[in-house]
Order: C-alpha cells, then sequence, then structure tokens
C-alpha cells in the first residue's frame, strides 16, 4: 500500500541559504510522525511547503493521492494545520472563527460538533485574548478539525503551555491517532516525541539525518551510556581519562561526567579508583542512552545522511 503522505527529493533555497536539500519522507496512514531538529534545520520550510504555503524549488509532495503541486486545492482539502501561534484578531471567539474558516470550505464541520469535541463549549463565546494559553491552543486544533482532514500538522503544539495544558494537548493528539488520523508533529520537546510518536525524523541542515521508531533510533545510533561520578575530593584527572576510553570528560571540582560504551567495565573501574586513591563515594549515576543522547549527537555534527532508507 502506497504511503499516506510522501516527500520525495523537496528542496528550497533562500538566496545562498539551501533550507532544505533532496529531503524524503514517507508517512503512514495512521501514524503520529515526528519531525525534530535545532533551530535552522529545515522543519518549517519542509511544513510550508506540505502544506502548500511555500513552493519548492524541486521535488514530489503527494497527500492521499493526489500531486501538491499538481492538484493544490484538492490536496489542500485533507490538511489541517494548528500553527504554534495562529494570527488571528483578538476580539474573535471561537464560535466565530469557526465559522469563518468553515466558509471557506464545501463540507466544513459543525462549529458546535468542534467545541464539544476540543473542550471550548463554555469559552466559546468569549474572545480569544481573554483565553488561556491551553485554550487559545483547543482553539487551534479545533480550526484545523473545521475541513475534516486526513492529514493533521501541529508545529510545536505545546510550546509555552503550563504541565496540565500540556497533557491535555498531548492527550488530544493521542486521539488522533485512535480516530485514524496520521499526524506530522513538529516539537522540540523531546520527551513528547519519544512519548506520542511512532516514528521519528531528525533533520539537520535540510537533511534526514536518523528516522526510525524512538526505540530503532537508540539502537542503531549506538549511544553511549552517561556516567556522573561525585566524590569527597577531586580525583585524577588522567586517570578519569583512562575510564573514558579516551573520550570527553567533564570535570567541575569533585564531579566528573563523561559517556562510556561499557558500563559494567566502568563500574569495575570506578572501583578500582576509589580504592587506589582512597575517594569517599558521594553519588553515582549510570543513565541509559536516550533519545536525548542520540538527537544531541546527530545534530551537533555535519549532516549525513545515514545509509538506511526510510
Amino acid at each position: 500500500m502506497p504511503a499516506h503522505v510522501s516527500i520525495h527529493s523537496l528542496s528550497k533555497r533562500y538566496g545562498a541559504v539551501e533550507a532544505v536539500r533532496e529531503l524524503s519522507l514517507e508517512l503512514e496512514r495512521g501514524e503520529v510522525f515526528g519531525l525534530l531538529g535545532p533551530n535552522g534545520a529545515g522543519k518549517t520550510t519542509t511544513i510550508e511547503c506540505l502544506v502548500g504555503l511555500r513552493e519548492p524549488d524541486q521535488g514530489e509532495i503527494s497527500i492521499g493521492g493526489l500531486d501538491l503541486r499538481r492538484q493544490p486545492a484538492a490536496a489542500k482539502q485533507k490538511i489541517g494545520v494548528a500553527p504554534q501561534s495562529p494570527s488571528l484578531p483578538g476580539r474573535i471567539t471561537p464560535r466565530e472563527a469557526l465559522r469563518l474558516f468553515g466558509s471557506f470550505y464545501e463540507h466544513a464541520a459543525a462549529p458546535e460538533t468542534l467545541l464539544t469535541r476540543f473542550d471550548l463549549t463554555a469559552q466559546a463565546d468569549r474572545p480569544l485574548e481573554t483565553l488561556s494559553g491551553g485554550q487559545r491552543q483547543r482553539v487551534s486544533l479545533a480550526l484545523a478539525f473545521v475541513n475534516r482532514p486526513e492529514l493533521v500538522v501541529l508545529d510545536e503544539p505545546t510550546s509555552g503551555l503550563d504541565p496540565q495544558a500540556r497533557r491535555e494537548i498531548r492527550d488530544e493528539i493521542a486521539r488522533m491517532k485512535t480516530a485514524g488520523h496520521t499526524v506530522l508533529l513538529s516539537t522540540h520537546e523531546l520527551a513528547e516525541a519519544e512519548q506520542l510518536c511512532d516514528r521519528i525524523a531528525i533533520v539537520n541542515q535540510g537533511r534526514v539525518v536518523a528516522i526510525g521508531t524512538p526505540r530503532e533510533l537508540v539502537a542503531r545510533a549506538r549511544a553511549r551510556q552517561s556516567v556522573t561520578l561525585v566524590t569527597a575530593r577531586p580525583p585524577d584527572p588522567a586517570r578519569l581519562a583512562q575510564l573514558a576510553e579516551g573520550g570527553v570528560v567533564t570535570l567541575e571540582g569533585s564531579t566528573a561526567r563523561w559517556e562510556t560504551a561499557d558500563a559494567v567495565a566502568t563500574l569495575a573501574g570506578i572501583t578500582a579508583l576509589l580504592a587506589e586513591q582512597s575517594l569517599g563515594l558521594v553519588e553515582l549515576q549510570v543513565r541509559p542512552a536516550s533519545l536525548e543522547s542520540v538527537f544531541l549527537r546527530l545534530t551537533t555534527a555535519p549532516a549525513s545522511p545515514e545509509a538506511s532508507s526510510p
């Protein structure tokens, strides 16, 4: 079965800056797909090309079998977008905004249905400027569903929200998946991506440098475990370098941090070090590899697409 959303060899340049370079992605129907990357990696440009806000220099985009560049009107009918900061007048109410957006589509969802679904009935006739950040974000999600979309694009949906509002938005994203929507989620919240996404693409310098499930990304990158050692007095830096297998050791007073590929051997070495130098152990932590460590490793180096295909 062909992918629900396909982006092939997408490129976009702004003058001398190549924002997106030969980027390819495929989203399966009904999955939550995460798009991660540092600022300037090309995520926003990719999303803008996908939803038809920008014309790519080259590449192909299809949504539900429709070519976005050849059939833009039909393809856009399948897309719902919730931007990070929707540009709406402060005095408009959620009910008015839903009626306005609904007038743009032939088969729009009823405002009352969306107000109920996104728990906005009590705020339906209040100006947006009087709503909380979480309530305004729910309005943005409701507007994304006016046209009954197949693909929902969410750009930093929980940015700036308090913990309770973030949980509510994350619960709503999970309901989107249950309802069969395909969701593209752009976020800087790595824990959020790990929790919500079936698969993730990490983008760096306009290219996909890794793609897979969160577990696959960690395993494939062979990320090293992080070690934190706190002793009663500073240990010998040269001895620490031996434990770190030649890697970088950060030593701040009596606190040392480094990474290891063999936690068992490292723990044995730490035990020997403590005995040799008569160091008192204050704290010892060995943390497993995480999506965050993989992300940092892949995005602090020059972009180099991994060999495996999406």
